[in-house]
Formats: structure tokens, sequence, C-alpha cells
């Protein structure tokens, strides 16, 4: 039987909804504590409670801090299951697949309603997780995230509804794999991963979203509040207004590297336009265009590079 360590660091899976009032907060006792055990028959499971965090309350030291707790546990598994609220679980998922460097199958879920409501879909997913974990073909596919019985990449994986339980998706290219009852599916294969050794996260990186009519004054406080790099999610394949412009071209000009996704939920960002604010005048100025990423997983990519201690070309990372 497969040795499994299960992981909880909090989220709507490991909390209750108050009958009266209907409010969900986290329980005194997590309830997975009491539930895990009906999946003994999957794998032989060791259950750490290692934070008790509503999603939003997760920092770059506690993804750090769990990044390193899997690390240290990995050998001595053959599969781990992280569970994590759903608000910031896509980022966590793709921090952990940035700075860890391993062949157990680290598999993420969580839930979109709290163990006692109804239709809750936290014992769901977390038996598909402990599947997928379990599942030698799981091995060297980096940090995976499942829900609703589908199996994603940490890369690509995103929240897409507020309350649906189908609403984690992966945009553009879909889902690796499914679990149809007790089997685990792969369809598609991972073609590549990323490793940066992190022992601490001091640079700031920024994120901002592109709208119509926005000026400058936003850009330029990047520069002042001691960030060290800025992410855009610019407009349509990646576009700007054009009184931006100077803006960004002053903090490139200062070595501060500006990265450019698209605000848009499908498709990548390209150099095509050749006007003011256009890609391809962006991209000749030092913008660096990435490929399939979201504004929030390209912030965390490039915090990790440039927290890293090595030198790296951003540019060259960002077209892996």
């Amino acid at each position: 039987m497969q040795k499994v360590l299960l992981i909880n660091t909090g989220g709507t899976i490991a909390m209750s909804e108050d009958q009266t009032t209907g409010k969900v907060s986290p329980s005194s006792e997590n309830p997975i504590n009491t539930q895990s055990s009906f999946f003994n028959q999957l794998a032989d499971i060791t259950v750490v409670d290692l934070f008790n965090l509503p999603s939003p309350h997760m920092t770059m030291e506690t993804m750090l801090t769990l990044s390193k707790y899997v690390e240290e546990q990995a050998p001595h598994y053959d599969g781990i299951v992280i569970t994590h609220g759903t608000d910031t679980l896509e980022e966590t998922a793709y921090f952990l697949e940035l700075t860890l460097e391993l062949n157990t199958a680290i598999v993420m879920t969580g839930a979109m309603r709290s163990s006692n409501e109804i239709g809750s879909d936290g014992l769901s997913n977390l038996r598909s997780a402990i599947l997928v974990a379990s599942d030698p073909a799981s091995a060297d596919k980096g940090v995976l995230v499942v829900m609703n019985e589908e199996i994603h990449t940490a890369t690509y994986v995103t929240k897409t509804h507020t309350t649906n339980l189908a609403t984690f998706q992966t945009p553009t290219f879909g889902p690796i794999g499914l679990i149809s009852k007790n089997q685990v599916i792969y369809f598609q294969n991972v073609l590549r991963r990323e490793y940066y050794p992190l022992n601490i996260v001091h640079k700031k990186v920024g994120l901002l979203k592109a709208y119509a009519g926005m000026d400058d004054q936003l850009i330029r406080t990047i520069e002042t509040a001691g960030y060290k790099g800025l992410v855009i999610e610019g407009l349509g394949a990646g576009n700007m207004p054009p009184v931006t412009v100077e803006a960004i071209r002053h903090l490139i000009d200062k070595g501060i590297p500006v990265v450019m996704v698209s605000r848009s939920f499908n498709g990548i960002t390209e150099d095509v336009y050749d006007y003011a604010g256009g890609g391809k005048r962006l991209r000749q100025m030092g913008v660096i265009y990435a490929q399939g990423l979201s504004g929030v997983k390209a912030r965390l990519k490039l915090m990790a590079i440039l927290n890293t201690p090595e030198f790296i070309n951003i540019e060259q990372a960002f077209h892996l």
C-alpha cells in the first residue's frame, strides 16, 4: 500500500457552517481529521495539521514554510496531498511548483462547500486527491491540483467561479487527466518544469491590471514603494494605453523588470500591434512577454527569479 502524507493548511475544506447564521468559519477541530480515516483502504495515510488558515491569510512566508516542509517529508512518502483554501490555492500550488524539485507526487485540493453544508465536495475532492497521489503515474509531474474529478497542472489552473463546484479550470490548455471511479487517467503530458531554490522572499513584485483610460500614476509608484519588479495584465494580447508608456520605460531604465500578460481569460500574449502602447513597441522597449501565465502566476515566477541567488536571464526564463 502506498504511503501518503496529508498536510492540512486550512480553508473551506476544514471549516463548518453555522446552521443558524449560515456563516462559514474555521472549526476548533479540523473536520478532515475525523473523516480522513474513510480513505485508509486507499493508502497508508499520515495526517499533519501544518496551518489552519483561510487562504486569503496565506503569505509568501507561509508558502515558503510549506515548501520547505514538503521538501523535508517527501523522501518518506510515495505521495503528498495538501488541503488548502480555494481563493489562493492556485498561487500556493504554483509557488510549490517553482520551488520544489521532487519526483514525489504532490497534489493540492480543497472544497467550495464546508464540511457540514448540503452537497459538500470536500470528501470527494480529498478522495480523488489521495487516488492521484497514490498512483505511480503521478510521480514526476510536478504539483497537481485535483478538484471536481479533474487533474490540472499548478502552472495553468485557475479559479473561474466564486461558488461553483467546477470552478477550477485550465483555460486554453485544459486538464491533463481525470478520475473515473477508482481509476486515474492521464491524457496529456507535462512538457516542462522549472526550479528556483528559495530560502527567503524579500524582493517584492507588484501586479497591476490595465484598463481603458489608465494613466501612469500607479506604475510610477512601483519604484518609490520599493518594488523590484512589475507584472501588468495588459489589454488584449498585451497592449497598454499610450499615457502609461513613459512610466513603463522609466522602470525598465531603472533596472526594474516589467512582465506583460493578458487580462483576457483565454489565449496568450503576442507583440503584434505597432502603435503607441502597442505590444510591438513595448517589447522593443524591453517589456517581457509571458506565455500562458495569469497575472498572479507571472508575479510568483518573477518573484522567484528575483529572489534566487544565482543570476537568471529573466526574459529567457519567461520563454521556458
